[in-house]
């Protein structure tokens, strides 16, 4: 298996911003490959096509009718690889776009940043919570600019709403509430095992997965509902919802969590739940998020005058703000005599007096959306321009991993039905030697050997 020596691990350790910017290509172009050429991916291509200064380089995916398909895509002549290694072996790559299926995410990002790679890793950036921390270590290790596709915190409506929280616009934040609702009845439906198609290589598809026989609803896009390889709509849709919270609160870890759910509805041989609740507790809020898969559709978020308020709605003293990707609006609440509030079915002696009090917004309505219905574009940007400053993402490999915490430590208290308390300097759960045990699964060899070699 093609490894790296340890003196070019040691060289690439060693590179400066101004050394690195002799390596760039010609023009000061940062060459680009793709691993993983699938839905999102597809964006990716589009977005970094349309960069000046970036040139789309080679692309991989271990399913060979996809390799073509993103080298029509790119335009040009990219190279085109099934094996990833070859592409991380590549030196005319300057930085690498990890689209691959989630379990695959870890382990490729830390061997790219071996190779003296930046990387662009989508989310959930990690599997299982201990995956993040091996990723953050080789990113220091290797000095290399690692970026989650948490593109939100891009947005360009963010040079607004970030001020305003800033300011306590919204007066103080006691708790936030998302939700990602839809429904998919009867579900993808229940295939049986078979072989796996033509151009595919499967074992390199399950890379440190455990070997299972080919289904499927188990590989191509399909893998989300797998636990073998992603923690379902938690994992995919709640790490945006979740990193919005964490990027506009400053949070970093919650102390508490519980989870409940399961696939109740959905008919098909899927494993990760159609119906799931969790709350977060943090130092001074609570976070609420809800999960449906077969039902709800029509209504999502809270109750009341701010059910039509898209994204997550952060729930102040003054009102309730709401931000999306692509936007945000600010809904005031109503500064009563709170003595109004008091039903008035009677007047019994004693009761509260409500005082003479004119009603009126605690604060101005406020909304506003981005330059584009995604921000994908301009966190495409910002990775490059990272790349040529060597300065941290917004969405740096640290924030990604604690955001990802949130969500594994929310799927771990619904697996095993109890709430879970957080140590997050120790990065363990507090008093619960079973939910411990979670925290880290074993690779399949060959790539629990690729994992050691690295003594993260």
């Amino acid at each position: 298996m093609p490894s790296l020596s340890s003196s070019r691990r040691a060289f690439v350790g060693a590179m400066t911003a101004a050394s690195y910017s002799h390596v760039l290509g010609a023009n000061n172009r940062v060459n680009i490959g793709f691993i993983g050429c699938g839905l999102i991916s597809l964006r990716h291509i589009a977005d970094f096509k349309s960069l000046h200064d970036v040139a789309l380089t080679a692309v991989c995916d271990v399913h060979q009718p996809r390799v073509a398909y993103a080298q029509a895509a790119c335009g040009g002549n990219p190279t085109g690889y099934t094996d990833f290694r070859k592409l991380l072996d590549d030196k005319n790559v300057d930085a690498v776009i990890v689209s691959t299926p989630d379990h695959w995410h870890a382990l490729q990002s830390i061997m790219a940043c071996a190779a003296g790679k930046d990387v662009y890793v989508e989310k959930p950036m990690s599997l299982f919570i201990q995956e993040g921390r091996w990723m953050t270590t080789a990113a220091r290790r290797y000095k290399r600019i690692v970026c989650v596709g948490t593109q939100g915190r891009s947005g360009s409506h963010m040079r607004e709403v970030v001020p305003l929280f800033q300011q306590k616009y919204a007066g103080r934040i006691g708790s936030v509430r998302f939700g990602s609702y839809r429904n998919v009845m009867p579900g993808f439906g229940r295939p049986a095992d078979g072989p796996p198609p033509a151009g595919l290589d499967y074992d390199m598809w399950l890379g440190p997965a455990p070997k299972r026989p080919y289904n499927t609803n188990r590989v191509l896009y399909h893998f989300r509902w797998f636990w073998d390889y992603s923690g379902g709509q938690m994992t995919n849709l709640g790490a945006h919802n979740m990193d919005l919270v964490h990027y506009l609160l400053g949070v970093k870890a919650p102390k508490a969590v519980y989870s409940s759910g399961g696939r109740y509805d959905l008919l098909d041989n899927g494993e990760t739940p159609d119906t799931q609740d969790a709350t977060w507790e943090y130092d001074g809020f609570t976070v609420q998020g809800s999960i449906r898969e077969a039902g709800g559709s029509r209504t999502q978020g809270g109750g009341g005058t701010a059910s039509s308020l898209a994204g997550v709605q952060f729930c102040g003293t003054k009102g309730i703000f709401a931000v999306s990707r692509g936007g945000y609006e600010f809904a005031p609440d109503t500064r009563i005599a709170p003595e109004s509030a008091i039903p008035a079915w009677s007047n019994p002696p004693g009761q509260p007096v409500v005082p003479a009090f004119t009603p009126a917004p605690w604060a101005e309505a406020r909304k506003g959306r981005g330059d584009s219905p995604e921000p994908m574009g301009h966190h495409a940007r910002h990775f490059i321009d990272c790349i040529k400053s060597r300065q941290r993402p917004i969405a740096d490999v640290e924030d990604g991993h604690q955001v990802s915490v949130a969500c594994h430590l929310a799927n771990l208290s619904m697996k095993l039905g109890r709430g879970l308390k957080w140590d997050a300097v120790k990065e363990e759960v507090i008093g619960d030697r079973e939910a411990n045990t979670h925290l880290v699964r074993p690779y399949r060899e060959p790539w629990a050997g690729v994992l050691r070699s690295f003594k993260l």
